[in-house]
């Protein structure tokens, strides 16, 4: 028993040893200390020559100090010991290749592929090695001469992976492509790769190969892999109404799910593709087996009808009730009613009564919340801001942590804002920069920055405590009130910080008030002030929409949006202008 807890203690000794001795030589290679590194690797391979870490290590060794007949002798040595090792041809060649003997090395490399036919086996580790010293072409080579010898074998992914480090883009497409044939498990790591080579343009040169090789496969070999992945790729590229299409033709072979669809029309609807949005749910409504489904997709529908003004929503919160009813399911719908009483019928005196009512069917403390958050806002709305502050309090106090208590947090931000205390509010909205809801996190940090960007310096008047006036004013639909305060603004503080931002404001409302040549002034103003001004690609892009969607002059949308390709290259509205400069350009058609 002695003898054998020797023994183990001895083996455990000599195994932490060699470990040691592994990192020391690492330590000194990746310093490029390479002739201390020579010493240690070559006592660890003396030890264990079996160890093709060691061997390799040892090889490149003896190659960074130029030792290559060292590396060449210690090499046919080993073939010749062990001539079923022919992996080592590889080494081999690439001892020539180091010396410029590109001939004597292609004589080498061409003997470890001939080898696979016979040796099978080292097929992978001979890729791997050609691949290690960035010898592509050879591991492609490698790779399909192993799979042509074993039918079974899928190498696809390495060859997909070794033609995208090449550039060769549209056989790297085609090699995922063919991974998938064989095995549609590897859809979701195939995404995640061929993502790093795809833009969300649908124009980028990658994203029509890779749309080609799909349209191809799914012609010549119809699978639903092929359309999800077009799905996939149409909605990376904010073409909701052509994922639409895929994912309809996927349930219409499957149609026991409305999950994906039902997905695919909350990313449209929250990218404001409202006319694919109500297409999806339409259909949503029109597919769905069970009631929840079907008012889940017709409060999309309400919120879409909301977003575009529809001269119907009335109609159609009325027709929903009538279908629905008014009860603990429809706490959401009645929520959303209100909204839409108060911020766009001016009419929080019958919201408030909507959402009092909807209080009584509530159970759950999340519905409460939800009522509360609400109910909060139209106080705002009414001027009520302390008591609105009382309600958000109790949000956040009832469900830390949770999206709703993170809203309420910045509904009290704001509200604070609103009363002119910025450092509370600051505070707030320190919180939330790392909120859980990227919408409340955006909405916090852009609050934020207009705060501090603003802030009032050594109690010298900034102009943002009448900015945070007229954003209230405008919050309560008060727009010409609020447009008379942010003109008293750019009178009193014309060179300040808050110029361009009391000027963008102004100019939203004034196309709210459809003042559009008033609307264009500002955004002119903006554009030619502070060439460093953070406001200039926001006000060209507004420019573009302005005539492009409200003055119908596509000649001058064009010149807005040309602006942000070429000027703006940073800019969150590049890929859209570009889109849409396209689009008008007639390159669509």
């Amino acid at each position: 028993m002695k003898k054998q807890i020797l023994f183990v203690v001895l083996l455990v000794s000599s195994f932490g040893y060699a470990q040691n001795e592994y990192l020391l030589a690492e330590n000194y290679f990746r310093a490029g200390e390479y002739e201390k590194a020579t010493t240690v690797y070559k006592k660890l391979y003396e030890k264990s020559p079996f160890n093709t870490t060691y061997l390799q290590r040892l090889i490149s060794c003896y190659q960074e100090t130029t030792q290559f007949v060292r590396a060449e002798e210690l090499l046919k040595a080993k073939i010749q010991s062990n001539p079923s090792q022919v992996f080592l041809y590889v080494y081999l060649g690439y001892n020539y290749e180091r010396q410029q003997q590109k001939e004597t090395a292609t004589i080498y490399y061409q003997k470890a592929l001939s080898a696979i036919d016979e040796k099978s086996n080292y097929s992978g580790l001979i890729a791997a090695i050609f691949k290690h010293y960035s010898l592509i072409e050879y591991a492609i080579t490698a790779y399909e001469k192993a799979m042509k010898n074993n039918p079974k074998a899928n190498y696809n992914f390495q060859i997909a992976q070794l033609y995208g480090e090449k550039g060769a883009f549209k056989k790297m497409f085609q090699s995922y492509i063919d991974l998938i044939d064989k095995n549609p498990d590897y859809v979701k790591n195939v995404q995640r790769y061929v993502s790093r080579y795809l833009r969300n343009d649908a124009e980028s040169k990658n994203n029509i190969l890779f749309r080609k090789t799909l349209l191809r496969k799914s012609a010549s070999n119809p699978k639903d892999e092929w359309n999800l992945l077009l799905s996939w790729l149409f909605a990376q590229q904010k073409e909701y109404g052509k994922a639409f299409l895929q994912e309809r033709a996927l349930y219409q072979r499957n149609s026991e799910d409305l999950s994906q669809i039902f997905l695919l029309g909350k990313i449209a609807f929250e990218n404001t593709d409202y006319d694919s949005a109500k297409q999806i749910f339409s259909f949503v409504n029109e597919n769905a087996l069970f009631d929840e489904e079907k008012l889940e997709a017709n409060l999309y529908l309400a919120k879409i009808a909301m977003k575009t003004k529809s001269n119907q929503t009335e109609e159609l919160f009325q027709r929903l009730f009538s279908t629905f009813g008014k009860n603990q399911a429809t706490i959401k719908l009645q929520v959303l009613y209100a909204d839409y009483l108060t911020f766009q019928k001016n009419n929080a005196s019958k919201a408030i009564e909507v959402l009092k009512n909807a209080l009584g069917f509530s159970n759950s403390k999340f519905d409460k919340a939800r009522i509360k958050l609400k109910l909060g806002e139209v106080l705002v709305f009414t001027g009520k801001k302390n008591k609105a502050l009382i309600y958000f309090s109790q949000i956040q106090t009832q469900l830390k942590n949770h999206p709703l208590a993170q809203q309420a947090t910045f509904k009290v931000a704001q509200t604070s804002y609103f009363n002119g205390d910025f450092t509370w509010a600051k505070a707030q909205l320190k919180i939330l920069k790392s909120a859980t809801t990227q919408l409340i996190a955006n909405d916090a940090i852009a609050l934020f920055l207009t705060i501090t960007d603003n802030e009032p310096v050594d109690a010298i008047p900034s102009g943002l405590t009448a900015y945070a006036k007229a954003d209230l004013l405008a919050f309560q639909n008060k727009n010409q009130e609020a447009v008379a305060v942010l003109k008293d603004i750019l009178n009193k503080f014309k060179g300040q910080p808050i110029e361009d931002e009391a000027l963008f404001k102004q100019a939203t409302l004034f196309i709210k008030l459809q003042a559009f040549e008033n609307a264009i002034v500002n955004f002119k103003k903006i554009i030619q002030g502070d060439p460093k001004g953070i406001l200039r690609d926001d006000a060209h892009y507004a420019l573009a929409e302005l005539y492009n969607y409200q003055l119908n002059n596509p000649e001058k949308a064009s010149e807005h949006y040309q602006k942000i390709i070429f000027d703006f290259a940073s800019s969150i509205y590049l890929i859209d202008a570009r889109k849409k400069y396209r689009k008008l350009r007639g390159d669509a058609l």
